[in-house]
């Protein structure tokens, strides 16, 4: 649940805004932002069955969180955006994708502290129907992830990232070269992902969150002691403990600097004129949406 929690809080604000960036769909920006607390009731419903009590409260906590981030993070975003309209028509190096890197996850944590207030008095709400409904929806989410990476051969998985990683790129870009393409094909072929690793990780965070919920319920936790271990939580999350994950994440993340810059490297002019005028289309949404306050 606190994972879930985590993801739902960040990727359905923040990550909304960044994860269409990303993807290029520049048009849905502004009516997925301005419906983010609606459509998130309805997905986190899913993962908890609210009751009639939870639900005026979780509605009423996510408007106030889109307005936080509208006010505080919007205008931050729109900054970065204006950086990388200054590094798009030259060359770029690792070091300089992996900087933005970081500076993106800063915002992305950003967002996941603020949510923690109401993520917590949500998480001591919560009965043992809600928190067997949790269980049963990662089961789901777990088989599904089986089904699409798991089942797949390591020819499929490259298969499959090698179609996303086209899509975005070539709604960022313009249509890539033969010649890009076939460096973007190398470079899943020569990644370190591994999907194994992922479902690992997930599952492991899964159990944690259930047994940290659990004691909750089970152990009189004051608000204050549960955002504590919340946040802990968080952090956690956001900067895992030594060991195989943490080496697995640390590599996908070089790996994908060494990538990004490469990629945008071999780019034409027109292709890097292309670019500026997504993140300028992208830059002029979010200032619109910071002003409609």
């Amino acid at each position: 649940m606190l994972s879930r929690l985590r993801c739902f809080w960040v990727a359905r604000i923040i990550g909304v805004v960044l994860a269409t960036i990303v993807l290029g769909a520049c048009s849905t920006i502004k009516l997925a932002y301005n419906n983010l607390p609606e459509l998130s009731y309805w997905w986190l419903d899913g993962y908890l069955d609210f009751d009639g009590s939870q639900t005026p409260r979780v509605r009423d906590e996510l408007a106030e969180l889109l307005a936080w981030h509208r006010r505080n993070e919007l205008p931050k975003v729109a900054a970065l955006l204006r950086e990388a309209q200054a590094l798009a028509p030259g060359d770029i190096t690792p070091q300089q994708a992996c900087g933005f890197a970081d500076r993106i996850r800063e915002r992305l944590l950003a967002v996941a502290v603020q949510a923690e207030g109401p993520g917590t008095t949500l998480a001591l709400s919560l009965g043992s129907a809600q928190l067997q409904q949790l269980e049963r929806k990662y089961e789901k989410n777990n088989a599904d992830y089986r089904k699409e990476w798991l089942d797949r051969t390591p020819a499929r998985w490259q298969e499959k990232r090698f179609d996303r990683f086209l899509e975005r790129n070539e709604d960022f870009y313009g249509p890539l070269e033969p010649a890009q393409r076939e460096l973007l094909k190398t470079q899943v072929a020569q990644s370190v992902f591994d999907p194994r690793l992922l479902d690992r990780e997930r599952r492991t965070r899964q159990q944690e969150a259930l047994t940290l919920l659990r004691r909750f319920q089970q152990v009189r936790t004051t608000p204050t002691e549960a955002r504590a271990a919340i946040h802990t939580y968080v952090l956690h999350i956001a900067s895992p403990p030594p060991g195989a994950w943490r080496d697995h994440a640390e590599a996908l993340q070089q790996e994908g600097c060494r990538n990004l810059a490469e990629l945008h490297n071999s780019t034409s002019a027109r292709q890097r004129e292309q670019a500026v005028r997504r993140l300028q289309a992208y830059e002029r949404d979010l200032d619109q949406l910071a002003a409609a306050l």
